[in-house]
């Protein structure tokens, strides 16, 4: 395959009971994680990464784009991220270059309608790590109740010369949520400090 995939996996979460307690409806999380080998991998230190970004980024985030739309159709995505983990001989820059580019998060932003910077994290880990995917609200960026986790694990994957690259969204926040947005604590603040 052009983009160097060596697999993709999909990971579907359907979220029924919360705390104990019924959830409204079932609440649904998709992540969609591409293994593909390490572009810079070999290469000693690497000054000019646009190459390789330019050729892979826009093309992998469309094609994972499609899979995660399949499993969650864009009208009822909420809240959405990414994230990039490379394996143990490769640079945190070269997860970051995967996914920190207009290149990526344009095709998957603008397929779900989404208006905010994609909430991201990009790690270095070893095969079978626990890793974790953020979120937020795709256009409300204060939306404390979507501020989410999605949570998987690939059991051979990243070797250490692989990236793992991953994109997720959400049909909803959590369950149950319950504390206040930001714009409320920012406007309750601002009433206190005025106070004589």
């Amino acid at each position: 395959m052009a983009l160097d995939i060596r697999k993709i996996c999909t990971f579907l979460e359907e979220t029924h009971i919360e705390g104990g307690k019924a959830a409204p409806r079932p609440f649904n999380v998709v992540v969609v994680a591409a293994i593909i080998r390490n572009p810079w991998a070999g290469r000693g230190f690497v000054e000019d990464l646009r190459p390789e970004i330019i050729r892979i980024a826009g093309p992998l985030s469309t094609e994972m784009t499609r899979r995660l739309l399949a499993q969650m159709p864009a009208e009822t995505i909420e809240a959405c991220g990414k994230a990039a983990a490379v394996g143990v001989n490769g640079e945190i820059e070269h997860a970051s270059a995967m996914i920190h580019t207009l290149r990526f998060g344009n095709p998957f932003r603008d397929a779900i309608g989404g208006t905010n910077y994609l909430e991201f994290a990009n790690t270095r880990n070893a095969p079978g790590a626990l890793l974790s995917l953020p979120m937020m609200h795709k256009s409300e960026n204060g939306k404390r109740s979507h501020f989410l986790t999605a949570n998987y694990q690939i059991a051979d994957a990243p070797h250490p010369d692989e990236i793992v690259v991953a994109i997720a969204a959400a049909d909803g926040g959590r369950p149950h949520a319950r504390i206040a947005d930001r714009f409320q604590d920012i406007a309750e603040m601002e009433a206190e400090f005025s106070r004589p």
